[in-house]
């Protein structure tokens, strides 16, 4: 029978999206100089535990099936091996049990060289899901004490700190313009705006409005009777008199309505002619925006002082959720390649036991190969002419050593 070793090599490499790269590649069987796999298969053929398999499956003893003949072809990947038995049919079912126990004891080495792999492979396999798992609870832990599930929160918050402070800047800004506008319009009108609101509360009142009427009608009076009378005549005393009751009352219910003090009400400008009621609005209403103002700029003062207090605090824990992620993202595609590695391991099952093929199967003699017809004729004349010559030499040679006895003596005398 003959056998023939491939000459090429196999590679295959399998791309995943997102998971990771995994490739097998079996190198051609004569690719290293140092190691000759039809050598190393010459020796496995020959070897005892092949020979001991054969003999088993034929049901004889070791010592009754030969050692094979083994030869290698030069410059080739062929094994041609030889067998001898009794018979024909003998001689190729020995070869065919000592190839069958040879294709077998490939398959076990291949078998336990791939067990052997995937035992270290399984290892290597738990130690990157060990770290796998470890990274995935330390990231775990950070996300639940600062809230974020990636590095792109932490970034959203730190814009929106920015916009926030932008927004307090801004409101900074309003509140200062509204409060020098309230501060000119208190230094115009001579009171501040909380007792402007007050004198408009008192604009607003119906019997105060009714006081001041009247007060205004008694004052035309009194002005009327000093235009005609002298300032001693009996109306325009009694004129003043009411003027003053009525400008009593008048002020009374003033500090009744306003809380403010006579003096204060004294000193006011209680008219409401002219722009003055138009201004005292004004600065009422600019002091309510202004208060409006200054607890916007106070809300988002503080609460931007407390996101930066607060982006402060988890800026270390953020780069420290980054790091994590990476490293769970290397040790995720480590462990995915590892696995595909792993499973893809299996297939290359001719890495170390190149593939090998029958090139001739076991073949029936057609004749033996001993004893040759020809050169057994050949053999037994050769021994005839070799016993005949022996019988002549044996016959000739007592008359030889007469005659080399009597010339002898022909020469002494």
């Amino acid at each position: 029978m003959a056998l023939i070793l491939p000459g090429s090599g196999a590679s295959a490499s399998i791309n995943l999206e997102s998971i990771g790269q995994a490739s097998s590649f079996a190198s051609s069987a004569f690719a290293s100089p140092s190691v000759s796999p039809t050598q190393t298969y010459k020796r496995l053929i020959t070897a005892d535990r092949i020979r001991l398999a054969a003999a088993e499956s034929l049901n004889l003893d070791l010592t009754e099936l030969p050692v094979p003949t083994i030869d290698l072809v030069d410059q080739t990947g062929l094994i041609r091996v030889e067998l001898t038995g009794p018979s024909p049919t003998d001689a190729q079912l020995r070869a065919e049990a000592i190839l069958q126990a040879f294709q077998s004891e490939l398959t076990l080495l291949r078998n336990d060289e791939l067990k052997m792999r995937e035992q270290s492979s399984v290892s290597a396999i738990d130690d990157y899901r060990t770290s796998v798992i470890a990274t995935r609870v330390d990231i775990d832990r950070l996300q639940q004490e600062t809230g974020f599930l990636s590095k792109d929160q932490f970034t959203a918050q730190v814009r929106e700190n920015d916009a926030l402070r932008v927004l307090t800047e801004n409101a900074k800004v309003r509140l200062l313009e509204k409060t020098a506008y309230v501060k000119a319009l208190e230094e115009t009108l001579g009171l501040p705006a909380q007792t402007a609101a007050r004198v408009l509360n008192l604009y607003s009142d119906n019997s105060y409005l009714t006081f001041s009427k009247d007060a205004s009608d008694k004052a035309a009076v009194l002005a009327e009777m000093r235009s005609i009378y002298g300032s001693q005549h009996p109306r325009v005393v009694e004129a003043l008199a009411q003027y003053t009751l009525a400008q009593k009352s008048l002020v009374s219910i003033a500090v009744a309505l306003t809380g403010l003090s006579k003096s204060e009400i004294l000193n006011l400008e209680m008219s409401q002619k002219s722009d003055r009621t138009d201004l005292l609005a004004d600065l009422v209403r600019n002091e309510a925006a202004r208060q409006g103002a200054s607890a916007e700029f106070e809300t988002l003062h503080k609460r931007c002082l407390e996101e930066r207090l607060k982006l402060e605090k988890i800026a270390p824990m953020a780069a420290q959720l980054e790091d994590l992620q990476r490293d769970f993202r290397v040790s995720e595609a480590v462990f995915t390649s590892a696995i595909a590695r792993g499973q893809s391991s299996k297939v290359d099952v001719y890495a170390s036991y190149p593939l090998v093929q029958v090139l001739e199967a076991p073949s029936l003699p057609v004749k033996p190969s001993s004893p040759r017809r020809m050169l057994t004729i050949a053999v037994g004349v050769a021994a005839t002419l070799c016993v005949i010559f022996s019988l002549t030499l044996g016959w000739a040679r007592f008359g030889i050593i007469n005659w080399l006895i009597a010339r002898r003596e022909e020469r002494r005398a």
